[in-house]
């Protein structure tokens, strides 16, 4: 099995809005990447990243809000390996199963349970009720069997439900991807009404032509436009050269890439606080007071950061700190780019004068 979830990590893919985030996989028979139809709500392209592509722009073709199903354009050149679907046979109880997700900001994970009910119907939609552990961000991600197929998309969780998740049935996938397949090359969603699929060429007044139901083609949703103080920080990451489109992930949240580092910028709007943290390299094992007493006198001497430890990951943070009544562009462009020059500086002073070990993800 061990196996199965290194081959898959290859194929789960990296989903963020700027509403949401979440997990997608790739599926070669068809070309398409699946996911759910929350994760990429209100969006006609998202940001998507993974092992054997780069982090990029793609449109959404599909959207479902019936099964909280959508479906991704795959980027051209694509590397990505063939996964097995089962064939819709129906699974049982007591069966162990395996949830794989890879959302922004998490490494991927892997979670072993058990089928507690393979019938647990919502809206007369028979869903695969499991005690494999998720997280809102694993939303999209591939259920499999121990043999390695998918057997269903992962879907929901109950909140404090002591790991109580849903996944949508491979067959509904299956047979979704056939009814949307018959007119090929055409973004399409299905009617909530009426159940019918619409492709963007049969209406444009955004009603379903065949029970006059409203519906949302992707196609036709408006380009996000950030307002207030969120409107101000991308605008200060625009000028300090970075594409701010491929930089959201979800509502206040922001990914910059600087050199080595990874810097996650946050706007807390009750507290009126922006935080933007740089995650840096993971302390050593052995020799660390040197490195202790390097981040102390450091923060002595930085203007405006902070250095912090991770107590549980013994990563190395560098942070900057922003109430956002005293937020300005002029401002704040010199504090962003002190802060983005400092961690890639940082970042590598570190390893290479004291010891300290490359995170994974670099």
């Amino acid at each position: 099995m061990q196996e199965t979830i290194a081959h898959f990590k290859n194929v789960v893919i990296q989903i963020a809005t700027p509403y949401s985030k979440g997990t997608g996989f790739y599926l070669k028979e068809f070309d398409i990447i699946v996911t759910n139809e929350h994760v990429v709500r209100d969006n006609k392209e998202v940001v998507i990243d993974g092992p054997l592509i780069d982090r990029q722009m793609v449109s959404v073709i599909y959207v479902d809000q019936k099964y909280d199903l959508a479906f991704l354009a795959i980027p051209k050149e694509s590397n990505m390996p063939a996964v097995e679907l089962s064939k819709g046979e129906e699974v049982s109880t007591g069966t162990t199963i395996i949830a794989i997700g890879h959302p922004f900001g998490l490494k991927y994970t892997s979670t072993q349970g058990i089928i507690s009910n393979s019938l647990h119907r919502l809206n007369d939609i028979p869903y695969i009720q499991h005690d494999a552990a998720l997280n809102p961000g694993n939303s999209g991600g591939p259920l499999l069997n121990m043999d390695g197929q998918i057997i269903g998309v992962n879907t929901f969780v109950i909140r404090d439900g002591e790991n109580i998740g849903f996944s949508l049935p491979i067959t509904y996938l299956l047979n979704t991807i056939a009814d949307f397949q018959k007119e090929p090359n055409r973004t399409g969603a299905r009617c909530s009404s009426c159940a019918n699929i619409v492709y963007d060429d049969h209406t444009n007044n955004k009603y379903c032509p065949a029970c006059g139901a409203k519906i949302a083609l992707p196609a036709q949703e408006e380009e996000y436009e950030p307002v207030g103080v969120s409107k101000t920080i991308e605008t200060l990451l625009t000028k300090t050269g970075h594409d701010i489109k491929l930089s959201r992930r979800g509502p206040n949240n922001w990914e910059i890439r600087e050199g080595s580092a990874k810097i996650n910028i946050n706007y807390h709007e009750k507290t009126g606080l922006i935080i933007g943290d740089a995650f840096l390299c993971n302390l050593p094992k052995e020799n660390i007071k040197p490195i202790y007493q390097y981040l102390l006198k450091q923060n002595y001497q930085i203007e405006g950061l902070t250095f912090s430890v991770n107590p549980k990951g013994h990563e190395i943070i560098l942070s900057l700190l922003i109430h956002d009544r005293y937020l300005n562009v002029e401002t704040g462009i010199q504090l962003f780019n002190h802060l983005f020059e400092k961690a890639d500086y940082f970042d590598n002073v570190l390893v290479e004068q004291y010891g300290a070990i490359w995170k994974n993800d670099k």
